[in-house]
């Protein structure tokens, strides 16, 4: 995507990663600002950690891009600000419906400044319907779903991580790559939508699909993985995929070498047969389980056809030869905010596609407020493009 340029007036999250995707296959990515406090991820933080007057999961999000500090508010600047519209490949926010309309930036008006944009337009439950002027965030979107009922069991359990928020951003991007192929060959632009629910909705589209086919008087949808697929063993805990119990309890008795003692699980016995029914053999199989260790049961599940893993703590992870093998980190630098002081140095995660078997590294870490400078004072970072835009 070398030469073509992103506006960035998104925050936080959905907005900023997906263009940061766009950045890590070679796009050009200027985020448009406000003035003073810039967007809310700079001081939003996960955890509350900080490095260089940003928050960490800041960094996270925004890095290899350029900043320019713009009030919108302010008519002169808002003008500047359409120029760089004009000048663009792609823009993307995830502003609440009506905002942009108000600015005189909404898809309509962009489009008649710069036929050949890509408007990418992120929000928390669709362009249209009772909830389209609500505020996206990841825990409502969750929730309202019913991705909280698919791991099963009587009570509701959400995702520990931005996972809507995530989703959205691939989904973003890719709706931005496909327009940009269609610019290359038409000349013209055009709109991408889409939202947290949206996505939440697409993540969930087996078991929908077969609840919108098969209606059930449950709320619950029927969980791909439960929580029951996770085992305690003697020294951890082991992850198996679904299979069926008959192959698992064939697989846990017909070993060739009983459970070493060393490998014995403090009150847990080894052998005998299961009870009758399916709670019986379930708790036969977890019984057996916790009577030896992980790395035993590993090898034992593996040779029979079984697939599992070990379930790891991020420390674990980190040390682990699979991740080293990966290369998923990298290290990015920020330079001093005066000569003689000292570079932020960073290390976080890279881009997880490869491009004819390269790995994307990129060394540029998050942009400082402003560090491209303030349209009202000069500043233009597409000087050197002329025209009603890329077309």
């Amino acid at each position: 995507m070398a030469g073509v340029v992103v506006l960035d007036f998104s925050q936080f999250l959905a907005g900023p990663v997906a263009a940061l995707r766009l950045a890590d296959l070679g796009a050009r990515v200027i985020k448009i600002e406000r003035p003073v406090t810039g967007e809310i991820g700079r001081t939003l933080a996960f955890a509350g950690r900080w490095a260089d007057e940003d928050t960490v999961s800041f960094h996270a999000m925004n890095r290899n891009k350029e900043a320019v500090v713009a009030d919108l508010k302010d008519p002169g600047e808002l003008e500047q600000v359409k120029s760089l519209v004009a000048r663009a490949d792609v823009l993307i926010h995830n502003f609440r419906p009506g905002v942009m309309e108000r600015l005189g930036l909404d898809y309509e008006s962009a489009r008649a400044l710069n036929p050949g944009l890509v408007y990418a337009a992120a929000s928390g439950y669709g362009a249209d319907g009772p909830w389209a002027s609500r505020p996206g965030q990841d825990l409502l979107a969750q929730s309202v779903s019913g991705l909280t009922w698919v791991n099963g069991g009587d009570r509701p359990v959400t995702v520990g991580l931005s996972l809507a928020d995530h989703l959205l951003s691939c989904h973003l991007a890719e709706g931005v790559t496909a327009l940009l192929v269609r610019k290359l060959r038409t000349g013209h632009g055009g709109l991408i939508e889409t939202s947290l629910l949206e996505g939440m909705l697409d993540l969930q589209s087996t078991v929908l699909t077969d609840h919108l086919n098969n209606p059930r008087t449950s709320s619950a949808l029927d969980p791909t993985v439960t929580p029951h697929s996770l085992h305690r063993t003697a020294d951890g805990y082991l992850a198996i995929a679904p299979s069926s119990l008959s192959n698992l309890m064939r697989a846990l008795t017909n070993n060739s070498v009983s459970v070493p003692a060393a490998d014995a699980g403090t009150g847990a016995r080894a052998s005998g047969g299961p009870a009758d029914g399916r709670a019986g053999s379930e708790s036969w199989v977890a019984e057996r389980l916790l009577a030896g260790r992980t790395a035993y049961w590993l090898e034992v599940l593996g040779a029979a056809g079984i697939e599992c893993a070990p379930l790891r703590t991020l420390d674990e992870l980190i040390a682990s030869p699979e991740f080293a093998a990966i290369e998923m980190t990298q290290t990015v630098e920020r330079p001093p905010a005066e000569p003689g002081g000292e570079s932020l140095r960073l290390t976080t995660t890279r881009s997880p596609i490869r491009i004819d078997g390269a790995v994307l590294h990129n060394q540029r870490a998050a942009p400082r407020l402003g560090a491209q400078g303030r349209l009202r004072d000069g500043a233009d970072p597409l000087a050197e493009r002329s025209g009603r835009g890329r077309q």
